[in-house]
């Protein structure tokens, strides 16, 4: 399918850094809870991520994410999701984040 370039910038993907990531038991996959600061014009959002094979809870304050940050709220068991973050599966299905591979500003939009 081929989308226009207004069909694209309709998306708003931007970058984040995680403040805190918390288990998410209740979750029907394995996910974290995350919360990430998108800076002043955004603010902080909450997320569940499905990246435990990958990602240790612990190592995860602290790293830029790429999200999607105009999706409307979405009910995920007893969390409401305000973004939703970006990943790619591997060849095992495992999802690896999709990060800048240098520091930008928080609310960076990708264009």
């Amino acid at each position: 399918m081929t989308i226009t370039w207004d069909d694209f910038t309709k998306v708003e993907i931007r970058v984040g850094r995680v403040l805190s990531a918390r288990p998410f038991p209740e979750a029907r996959n394995p996910a974290y809870k995350l919360e990430i600061d998108f800076g002043d014009e955004i603010g902080t959002r909450k997320s569940s991520a499905q990246i435990t094979d990958l990602y240790d809870i612990e190592d995860l304050p602290g790293r830029l994410v790429v999200a999607v940050v105009n999706f409307p709220p979405k009910q995920i068991g007893p969390m409401m999701s305000e973004c939703l973050v970006t990943g790619f599966h591997d060849a095992d299905g495992r999802v690896a984040l999709c990060v800048p591979d240098a520091e930008v500003p928080l609310g960076t939009r990708l264009l």
